[in-house]
């Protein structure tokens, strides 16, 4: 009877799998970049390294494998466990995860920004330049990209495409807000943090983003900053999710 137990037991165990694991993310790419290191007023600030760490730390709970996540900082000297952000190290790590990796690709960006692009460090990366970066690691693959940033609008022409899911903190012409010198994070930061564990795949946390935004910024009667969403053909037919 004991052995009956035991074998009904590890049956169960096997067919109760989280919502995360059924999904499959757990030979995707993925890679989350703290572009810069500043406040809105130019004090030193953790607020994009905090956004970084604690998506990264979702993306784990969402079923991506901790071995396929990279971070990246403008300060990684200063924060164990991440490489240097700049365009090329960037790309050269995309590439190579790409390549050791068969699903799709995870891009999270949060800086500020410009209608040029945005902060990168001491540079900029431009909407061409992020897009050039995710067609040659990624292709054709299925690849899910936030810019989060002012003017982040200006990468949705760039990168859109059937496979892509893109979603942007701010219209091309709107700042986005929470980069302030008392702030923990930006407010889009801070909303997929709050979203993403009550929803079930990239579509409604865009949603739930968008919402949670617009209160933040009606509380301190801001612009609204209006985030962008482009969902191609490819991946609306088939949304990547994890419950």
């Amino acid at each position: 009877m004991k052995v009956f137990r035991a074998f009904v037991a590890a049956i169960c165990a096997a067919l109760i799998v989280s919502p995360a694991s059924a999904a499959g993310f757990g030979d995707w790419a993925a890679i989350v970049v703290a572009a810069d290191w500043h406040s809105h007023s130019g004090a030193p600030s953790e607020v994009f390294d905090n956004g970084r760490r604690d998506v990264a730390a979702d993306l784990v709970r969402l079923g991506f494998s901790q071995n396929n996540i990279i971070q990246f900082s403008v300060r990684n000297d200063t924060h164990p466990g991440t490489d240097h952000a700049d365009k090329q190290t960037i790309a050269n790590e995309l590439w190579d995860l790409s390549n050791r990796t068969t699903g799709g690709c995870f891009v999270y960006f949060t800086s500020h920004g410009s209608p040029d692009g945005m902060v990168l460090g001491d540079d900029m990366i431009s909407p061409s330049s992020l897009s050039g970066m995710i067609d040659n690691a990624c292709g054709t693959r299925p690849t899910v990209v936030f810019t989060v940033a002012c003017f982040s609008g200006v990468f949705v022409d760039a990168l859109s495409g059937p496979n892509r899911f893109v979603m942007t903190a701010a219209r091309p012409d709107r700042p986005s807000f929470g980069c302030g010198d008392n702030d923990r994070y930006t407010f889009f930061d801070n909303c997929w943090l709050d979203s993403v564990g009550s929803v079930g795949d990239f579509g409604s946390l865009a949603t739930a983003i968008r919402a949670c935004v617009s209160r933040k910024e009606h509380e301190i009667n801001g612009l609204p900053s209006e985030p962008q969403l482009y969902i191609g053909p490819t991946m609306a037919a088939a949304m990547p999710h994890w419950r």
